[in-house]
Parts: C-alpha cells; sequence; structure tokens
C-alpha cells in the first residue's frame, strides 16, 4: 500500500512532515555524517542572531529525569558568518531549511530577516520569541502580547516568506498568545519552547546550571506540549499551521502530536541520545498510515479532535 506523506504548507511541497528542532541539530552538517539529511521534511537551523554570541558560562547542560535542562544562551556565530561560512555547504542538500531568528531588539530580529532574504535554501523563518526586550526592560518578547504583536508585524513587512513564531509554554494562557500572533499576521505556530525549570546538586547545595535556571525538554515534558498543541488547534486550527514539538523520540509520541493537531513535528533532544531517531519517526508515521487504512498524511491531522 502507498501512502502519500507529503504535506503542502505556505505553498511549499515538504516531501515528509518530520523537522528537526533548532538547537538540537547545529547547522546539519555534523549529522549528515551519519546519515543523508535530505530524508527529513526540513531542517530548523541553530539559531541565529545579528551579532555572534558566546553563550553562558559552563556548565549549562545537565540531564535530569526523563529530559535535560540547557541554558546554553543560544551560542551562535551571527547571521554575516553565517552566510559566509556555513550556508554554501547547505545547498547540496535536498530538503527545505528554516532559519530560526533572535535577537535582543525588534530591529535586530529585522536586520537577521533581511540578511537571510537572498537565501533560497531558507524557506522560513521561526522566531524565537523567548529571549529578552533589552529595550522594554528585559521582557521576555513572547511573554507580552503587545510586544509578540509589534515583532511579528515588524518582520512580516521586512519579508515574504512565511513566518512562523516559535511559542512560550511559559505564559498563563497560551491560546490568547496563540491568537494574537495570528491577528499579527504570523503564517504559522511552532509549539512548544522549553519549560523554564532548576536542578540543585545536592551534596554541593547549589543549582546544576551556571545561570541557575534553564529550559527542560525531553520526554517528560510530552504530555504538556500534546496538552498545548491540542488546545492552540482549537483555538486557531484551520487558520495556521501549526508544527509541534515537545518530547518527541518516537513515532507514537510525534503522531500524538499530529492528532492533537500538529501539521508537522520537530524532533529535538532525542536528536542528541538517538541520532537517527528522525528516519525511525518517518517510518514509523508511514507504518501507522498503513496500518489504519490512510493514504495520506493530512488525513490524520487533527483527528483526535473527532469530526
Amino acid at each position: 500500500m502507498e501512502v502519500n506523506l507529503s504535506v503542502n504548507l505556505w505553498g511549499i511541497e515538504f516531501k515528509n512532515p518530520v523537522w528537526v528542532a533548532s538547537g538540537t541539530f547545529g547547522y546539519g552538517l555534523e549529522a549528515s555524517e551519519i546519515y543523508d539529511i535530505s530524508e527529513l521534511g526540513a531542517v530548523v537551523l541553530k539559531g541565529l542572531s545579528l551579532k555572534p554570541r558566546e553563550g553562558n558560562e559552563p556548565p549549562r547542560i545537565v540531564e535530569t529525569y526523563c529530559g535535560m535542562l540547557n541554558a546554553i544562551g543560544l551560542q551562535n556565530p551571527g547571521v554575516e558568518k553565517f552566510l559566509a561560512d556555513i550556508y554554501p555547504q547547505l545547498e547540496k542538500f535536498d530538503t527545505y531549511f528554516i532559519a530560526n531568528v533572535f535577537d535582543e531588539t525588534e530591529e535586530g530580529y529585522v536586520e537577521v530577516v533581511k540578511a537571510l532574504n537572498g537565501a533560497k535554501k531558507i524557506v522560513a523563518y521561526e522566531l524565537n520569541v523567548s529571549c529578552p526586550n533589552v529595550k522594554k526592560g528585559g521582557m521576555i518578547f513572547g511573554h507580552d502580547e503587545r510586544v509578540l504583536a509589534s515583532l511579528i508585524e515588524r518582520v512580516k513587512k521586512a519579508t515574504e516568506k512565511p513566518v512562523i513564531v516559535k511559542l512560550s509554554p511559559n505564559v498563563g494562557d497560551i491560546k490568547k498568545f496563540a491568537r494574537v500572533c495570528v491577528e499579527a499576521g504570523a503564517d504559522g505556530l511552532s509549539l512548544i519552547n522549553t519549560i523554564l525549570a532548576m536542578k540543585i546538586n545536592v551534596e554541593k547545595m547549589r543549582p546544576e546550571l551556571s545561570i541557575k535556571t534553564g529550559g527542560l525538554s525531553g520526554p517528560a515534558i510530552l504530555p504538556i506540549a500534546v496538552r498545548m498543541v491540542y488546545q492552540v488547534f482549537e483555538e486557531v486550527g484551520g487558520e495556521v499551521p501549526i508544527i509541534g514539538m515537545g518530547g518527541i523520540s518516537t513515532p507514537e509520541d510525534a503522531l500524538e502530536h499530529i492528532l492533537a493537531g500538529a501539521s508537522a513535528v520537530q524532533i529535538g533532544t532525542a536528536n542528541f541520545y538517538d541520532p537517527l531517531a528522525p528516519l525511525k519517526v518517518i517510518e514509523g508515521i508511514r507504518d501507522f498510515l498503513i496500518r489504519k487504512g490512510f493514504t495520506n498524511f493530512i488525513d490524520i491531522v487533527g483527528k483526535a479532535h473527532g469530526e
């Protein structure tokens, strides 16, 4: 039985709905030594800012039960060096790339997007809005409705490529922020980003991470992520595509997101301990469709919501 795993989002035909999440896959070059990353639906690049960032002091990663905490600090070479040294190496791969963009000001986001507009292999932008806006006294972009709307509107004016907003789970009502994004012109939503958390070293009687708190990811957050995808689909499903992430390491995990309303999924932390996880998820989704008698992937998106 032949099944069609492709999904068309924003007029772009992705060969399958399995992407890899920003910050867990570098720029794809290391993984390409293990398998052909052209098999992926898309690669979401490690976050890019206008200027280079060194990130936080170590320790900045710590293992937890069923997951990990990270406080990398968005280390990256800056968009100019990325375009000069890294981007040319991506042009040989037969998959799509999505640039994860962040900065400390609206102007910074806009400038990064403008710099990347000419990169044809980059077909969309994912805005990381879990960053502090220095002009607003450190207010997180994704935690203030007006700041978030203003950012989206400015970025949309700077590009013709689709703009996806990566929602923070560290808010009171994620549905409200999803609605703000859509009304401001966002073309899609990805969720969830990591959950603010902490681990303390009992023997040292001090936090494990250098900056005390970090972002929790991995299997531990799967039920939370699925719940939020489900709720956001109820709020804006049918208006914009939803990209689900959070806790995905198996085909079943991915299918929970998809049935909750995700048109595509991103695999993150699993890449660290099972580099072949994305390929296993692709095959697992295909097997599920065959077993359930579906010929098109899109027929199961949001299926958990009933008719």
